[in-house]
């Protein structure tokens, strides 16, 4: 696939439209070639501002000269580049394509909105006693036997192991963090664009930019979708893995679970201190401690298993 197909591929998948904008120049250009006799020997046609700016908007015409997809042709008008290959893409109708891409990569299957609503229900439990006995005691089915065994710290660390890794593992699986970093990157230029316009008080460019502004607004909500999407699943196990965490230490003022023996825990510079005990504002000695191991075991997951979480 030419350069040239591929960023008008990348055009449309951004916005639909761009299909329309990409035959209405193509049209253009071929009825210049048509009637211009220079541009018969070359069977090339050019595209001016003034020709199609009944058909596309100034964000459009400004995106397609950013991209490449028109250069400095013969002139005072624009050329197109590769315009067969394009011509080819239009024909093999690319846009329902593009836009199942795009469903599946940031919409939200009936799955997620499943995992979103019964997350979303464990919230209440932080408050509603019963409902934290009920959640808590049913993970204590499978944490139980391990927590006699294992002293408490121990299995603060070995959930902050699991859910760094499920977490990290999602994020990367379920994020396009090379599209994010597209869409990010698309809107540092333009932004920078903006600044220039302004220094040069070019209020004809910066009405264009604002439209392209405008334009890749809904690139900027699919990320927002894209990046939320992993936390819901991330949630539905966390939210419980803490209220058991909860309903073990008795925080909020229900009844310890964890013996006497295991009440503290002896940290550098510290010393002994209570896992309810207040060390950094607020925040419980068992809070922090879980912080600590998940930040740590994170960073190592993604290191070892060369997992990307964040926009490339």
């Amino acid at each position: 696939m030419s350069k040239s197909k591929e960023t008008a591929l990348s055009l449309i998948a951004e916005n639909s439209e761009f299909e329309d904008a990409l035959s209405v120049v193509l049209a253009q250009a071929q009825q210049d070639a048509t009637s211009n006799s220079s541009a018969k020997e070359t069977q090339l046609g050019t595209v001016a501002w003034d020709d199609v700016n009944n058909k596309l908007t100034s964000g459009q015409w400004g995106r397609l000269i950013e991209t490449g997809i028109l250069h400095d042709g013969i002139g005072n008008g624009f050329a197109i580049s590769n315009p067969n290959d394009i011509q080819a893409l239009l024909d093999d109708g690319p846009t329902d394509i593009q836009r199942n891409d795009k469903d599946s990569s940031s919409g939200w299957s009936i799955y997620d909105k499943i995992a979103a609503f019964v997350a979303i229900s464990f919230i209440p439990a932080y408050q509603i006693q019963n409902l934290q006995n009920l959640i808590a005691s049913t993970v204590d089915i499978i944490m139980g036997p391990i927590d006699s065994i294992l002293p408490f710290y121990v299995m603060i660390i070995i959930l902050s192991v699991f859910t760094g890794f499920y977490s990290t593992f999602l994020q990367s699986w379920l994020m396009d963090t090379e599209k994010m970093g597209v869409v990010q990157e698309k809107m540092r230029g333009i932004q920078k664009r903006r600044e220039k316009a302004r220094e040069r008080d070019d209020d004809a460019a910066l009405e264009r930019i604002q439209e392209e502004q405008m334009d890749a607004m809904s690139d900027q909500l699919g990320m927002f979708k894209s990046m939320f999407r992993p936390m819901v699943w991330i949630m539905l196990i966390t939210i419980p893995a803490f209220l058991w965490m909860y309903w073990m230490l008795g925080v909020g003022g229900s009844t310890s679970h964890i013996a006497v023996a295991e009440s503290s825990i002896v940290l550098p510079l510290l010393g002994q201190v209570e896992w309810t005990e207040g060390i950094a504002g607020p925040l419980q000695t068992w809070i922090v401690w879980y912080g600590i191991c998940s930040f740590v075991f994170r960073l190592v997951i993604q290191k070892s298993l060369g997992l990307q979480v964040s926009p490339t």
